[in-house]
């Protein structure tokens, strides 16, 4: 059998969309929230020569001039924006990338330093040793230190290490000890893990090694200096009933008073549910307001951008200048050029951003002015198709402009993007947005009263008398667990 192979020519007509590199950069500079930008300028204030801020002075000499000519061809930095003779896959590549590399910076995130100026050349591995903040002990770490200094046979002390790799970040054990006993991995059998357990469990924090809750409470408790036997019991015995809230039934097999029971309920609380988080890393990372949202004289809000910190840019005049002279040589001339447009490119960003940002701002505050007036319960659905047709932008730039950043305002710190979402509207045509309907609900939930607490359904009906719309008792079922709100049953005080 023979098979004849051909090739044949297909025409065919497809639309593509291509993204200049300027406009890959305006993106990514929109995206940015005040610390990120604050360190991408920094960063290019680093790697080209021919951005400088607005306060330097503006002179160069000539030995300057010619190094920074001279370092185009010593270096093998990448040019910040790609070049227009490709098919700007990079381009595209670096837009897909750019959540992941700002995840990274919240992660990894700290200032970009500059090399000290002086005679001679720093150490570099020294520098960046210097540079670097010391790493937090981990869980891990800390209870091994520990465990090292316990007086135990060769088989506990395998046993305990194991047991210390299983626990989980807040520091329980979710492993039964069956699955870690391994004869043909291990040297140690079940009486070792039992044993190595129990000597795990006296470790600092209080509570750590516990396999649940209830026995992470018993684990504290032991080893508080407090007389915790009344506690003690009630968690011993009658945990299920404690879970349930069924107090006056424990009282009675107690053989106490429910206010007993509820003293008892009191100090429990105050106990570490999740020990292990209090150990490592503690990575809060700081929030910084990118728009001022403050009252005027005439009844509204000025809006403002928070950008104090933020340096104004320019281009150094001497190397402009310097670029324009046709007498020097071709390849200094280009390297000039060059960084001339990727600064000019990196500085029309930058205002485009603040821009972008200053009237997505002044839009919002224009829609949500009672909310800046009068608080949460006044909080309107807000699409944010509305803010970008007003602003004469598309929508997905409203996105990019509002990821990530934070208003300064007289009802808090708050992140823009929660001025957008949906809502309902009343009988009597007034639009309530959902944030605004979960407000009342914790509102009311908070005002009853907790001897006889509301029911799902007399919620729904209390939402609707104060103007909220007629909502289903499942939807109150759903806004009160995305609270955190308990049922009824949980929420009653004996």
């Amino acid at each position: 059998m023979a098979m004849k192979l051909s090739m044949t020519g297909q025409m065919r007509m497809e639309q593509r969309m291509k993204l200049a590199p300027r406009m890959i950069q305006s993106m990514e500079i929109l995206q940015l929230p005040l610390l990120a930008l604050q360190e991408r300028i920094e960063a290019e204030l680093n790697s080209n020569p021919v951005l400088e801020t607005a306060d330097q002075p503006e002179q160069a000499d000539s030995e300057t001039a010619e190094s920074a000519a001279a370092s185009q061809t010593s270096t093998d930095e990448k040019e910040m924006v790609i070049g227009d003779d490709n098919d700007h896959i990079e381009d595209f590549q670096r837009l897909e990338d750019f959540g992941e590399d700002f995840d990274e910076y919240l992660n990894n995130g700290g200032p970009i330093h500059p090399q000290p100026s002086g005679s001679g050349d720093p150490d570099k591995k020294m520098e960046a040793l210097l540079n670097t903040a010391a790493q937090d002990q981990s869980l891990n770490d800390w209870l091994k230190d520990q465990w090292r200094l316990m007086d135990v046979d060769e088989k506990v002390r395998a046993a305990g290490e194991l047991i210390i790799d299983y626990l989980d970040e807040k520091g329980y054990l979710t492993v039964r000890l069956e699955q870690l006993h391994n004869k043909e991995k291990h040297p140690f059998g079940m009486a070792d893990l039992q044993a190595a357990l129990e000597l795990v469990q006296k470790l600092d924090p209080p509570g750590v090694g516990a396999r649940d809750l209830r026995e992470c409470l018993l684990i504290q408790m032991r080893q508080s200096p407090e007389d915790l036997s009344f506690e003690i019991e009630l968690v011993s015995k009658y945990w299920t009933e404690l879970l349930e809230n069924n107090l006056p039934q424990i009282a009675k097999k107690m053989n106490c008073s429910v206010e007993r029971i509820n003293e008892a309920i009191e100090r429990l609380s105050k106990l570490d549910t999740s020990p292990g988080l209090g150990v490592g890393r503690n990575e809060n990372y700081p929030i910084n307001a990118d728009v001022i949202v403050e009252p005027d004289d005439r009844g509204g809000y000025e809006v403002r951008l928070a950008d104090s910190f933020v340096p104004a840019l320019r281009i150094n005049s001497f190397y402009k200048k310097m670029a324009r002279n046709r007498s020097i040589d071709d390849q200094t001339r280009d390297f000039l050029l060059k960084n001339i447009r990727s600064a000019q490119w990196f500085m029309d960003a930058v205002e485009q951003r603040k821009n972008t940002l200053l009237k997505v701002a002044r839009a919002i505050v224009r829609h949500q002015h009672d909310f800046f007036t009068h608080g949460k319960l006044y909080l309107k659905p807000l699409p944010m198709a509305t803010i970008a047709e007003e602003v004469g932008v598309h929508i997905a730039t409203v996105s990019r402009a509002v990821a990530g950043k934070y208003v300064q305002c007289p009802q808090g710190i708050l992140p823009l993007r929660s001025f957008f979402s949906g809502g309902l509207e009343d009988p009597s045509g007034h639009q309530h947005s959902y944030d605004a309907i979960k407000a009342k609900l914790e509102e009311i939930v908070n005002n009853e009263d907790k001897t006889n607490p509301l029911s799902d359904e007399e919620i729904r009906k209390k939402l609707a008398e104060a103007g909220m719309g007629n909502i289903a008792r499942r939807t109150v079922a759903k806004y009160r667990k995305l609270l955190n709100i308990p049922t009824a049953k949980f929420r009653r005080k004996y």
